[in-house]
């Protein structure tokens, strides 16, 4: 049941932003990529995050997942 439901929100999302192109493509958007830059930053300091919380669990999760964050943050290039 949750299966389908999950499958129709998500093919109703999939048609919106076929419908709206500037969601798809932020076509005419000005700026840089710092924005998705930093989604794409983010999303590795989670999975390092995880990794470090899976080998050495919660403990050093504790001290290593803000030091991973603030790194990938200074990372992060200026464009």
């Amino acid at each position: 049941m949750f299966t389908r439901v999950k499958q129709a929100i998500l093919s109703l999302i999939g048609v919106l932003y076929g419908l709206m192109p500037q969601l798809a493509f932020a076509e005419g958007v000005g700026g840089s990529y710092k924005g998705i830059a930093t989604m794409y930053y983010m999303l590795i300091a989670a999975v390092l995050i995880y990794g470090v919380y899976d080998i050495f669990g919660k403990k050093v999760t504790m001290y290593a997942g803000p030091v991973i964050a603030i790194a990938m943050y200074l990372l992060i290039p200026d464009v």
